[in-house]
């Protein structure tokens, strides 16, 4: 990524394919760990951090979390919620320098993808720091 924003527009015509090719293989291995890191969490984590996606704020017959879960989820789902926008915001970026042929703004998407990863290995400590008296005894 860091040599691609050296290229010029010629460059970029030819080799675009490249730096596509290195932003889905970073990306897969991304979400690969932290899908990883996550399926170490334990069920009372799992399922707090369900829960918090459900639109609907229907509790059935589930216990109350410990605030410390609670904490934790929403530290998460944050630098989650950022490293994604900042994945949308340099596809996009990809995306308009690909019709538009700028150079510029294909530099732009560049550094937003390497700000991207930066953000996803956040998400992925934030996820490793579950709290320690509910992580699952592997």
């Amino acid at each position: 990524m860091t040599e691609a924003m050296e290229w010029s527009v010629f460059t970029w015509l030819f080799r675009k394919r490249k730096v596509r090719e290195v932003a889905d293989a970073a990306n897969a291995a991304l979400d690969h760990l932290y899908k990883t890191v996550k399926s170490g969490w334990s069920d009372d984590i799992k399922a707090a951090y369900r829960a918090s996606s459900k639109k609907s704020a229907q509790t059935g017959g589930e216990s109350p979390r410990s605030a410390e879960i609670q904490q934790f989820v929403k530290k998460v789902k944050d630098v989650e919620h950022a490293a994604r926008a900042a994945r949308q915001e340099a596809e996009d970026d990809f995306a308009e320098a690909e019709r538009q042929l700028n150079t510029d703004l294909a530099r732009e998407g560049c550094r937003k993808a390497l700000h991207q990863w930066e953000l996803d290995v956040k998400a992925i400590r934030c996820a490793e720091a579950a709290p320690a008296s509910v992580k699952n005894a592997s």
